[in-house]
């Protein structure tokens, strides 16, 4: 297959108890794994089978090949914004940019937290840096991804209701809460390094 389902970066088991096995089985296993079977069949013999998953992104219209090779990938860096132990805040260039744009880390992690809970229907909440550094907040819909709009990913939370309903069933305001917990700061600094260089 042209494009290959990335294992993830720790055990199903081991966001417990903010995700639970069932709902990382169910969600990396089942959801993730069928954008992958289905974009492969979609691309098959075709010459975007042959473009990186990135670039197929950017370039495809909207339609059925976006959508999923969008949430493939999302998916992937949504699983690397996690990490088991946490990773407490931030450091250095991204703190100073939060706090320059948010205010503080308090400020940035309420305002995130409100666009994913008000993003109507499924989609995902994106923290983004332009190339200056920036950072925004970007609430997007669907299979939505700040790549098409000319911006970097930093951290991202799936508000999708199977990222959360076996565990949190409709209560979409503590999933994103609880995010915190589990949140990748390593990763996201390097992802606002990688933004602005």
């Amino acid at each position: 297959m042209a494009f290959q389902q990335p294992q993830l970066p720790y055990a199903l088991d081991a966001l417990q108890p903010f995700l639970s096995r069932e709902q990382m089985m169910y969600h990396y296993e089942k959801h993730q794994a069928a954008y992958f079977k289905k974009l492969n069949a979609l691309v098959e013999g075709k010459p975007e089978a042959g473009m990186p998953l990135r670039e197929l992104i950017i370039k495809s219209p909207p339609g059925p090949v976006f959508n999923n090779a969008a949430q493939a990938w999302n998916h992937t860096f949504f699983w690397n914004c996690m990490t088991p132990s946490g990773s407490g805040e931030p450091q250095g260039k991204l703190m100073e940019a939060i706090r320059r744009d948010f205010g503080s880390l308090k400020d940035f992690q309420k305002t995130f937290a409100e666009a994913a809970v008000g993003l109507f229907g499924s989609g995902w909440a994106w923290l983004t840096a332009d190339k200056q550094g920036k950072l925004a907040i970007m609430p997007l819909g669907n299979a939505g991804t700040p790549l098409k709009e000319g911006k970097e990913p930093v951290l991202t939370i799936d508000v999708w209701e199977h990222a959360y309903y076996i565990d949190y069933r409709n209560e979409r305001p503590k999933f994103a809460e609880a995010f915190w917990q589990k949140a990748n700061w390593d990763f996201a600094e390097k992802c606002f390094a990688d933004a602005v260089k």
